[in-house]
């Protein structure tokens, strides 16, 4: 049997056991007997293809295996329904204090209240968006008040 041969059905092996797993090493590990099977293919000896598989399941391990995990810990970038909505800005409708309020926030009309329970802000007011509570959006006004 060709030496390619024997390393793509490591290759293989390696890549349905990556399936199972989900590790990122079996992957990158299949990858590399993917590369000494080229080695192979191209008629290269057995020595410069277990070279070429060792260097390349290293590189792989030590450099991209890290760039993976870092991508699947951030999680998503982007912020759908409710969280969307955090610092965006809207306007007041009708006067809000620490209880509530009106505002029209994306082309919706909001209930609103206002993150400092002291303050009063007046309808015709731009307000920043700091979190969503439910139903009601949680703002503070964009410039000082009078």
């Amino acid at each position: 049997m060709p030496d390619w041969l024997m390393w793509t059905i490591l290759a293989v092996a390696l890549g349905v056991a990556e399936v199972f797993t989900l590790t990122f090493v079996l992957g990158l590990v299949a990858v590399a007997a993917l590369v000494a099977a080229l080695l192979g293919a191209l008629g290269l000896p057995v020595a410069v293809q277990v070279i070429g598989f060792a260097a390349t399941s290293a590189a792989g391990i030590v450099l991209v295996r890290p760039i993976i995990q870092r991508q699947l810990a951030r999680g998503p970038d982007t912020r759908s329904g409710a969280d969307a909505l955090v610092g965006r800005s809207g306007l007041v409708l009708r006067e809000v204090d620490g209880d509530r309020g009106l505002i029209k926030l994306s082309g919706e009309e909001w209930s609103a209240r206002c993150i400092d329970e002291d303050l009063v802000i007046p309808v015709g007011t731009h307000v920043d968006v700091m979190e969503i509570d439910g139903a009601t959006a949680v703002v503070y006004p964009r410039e000082a008040l009078p």
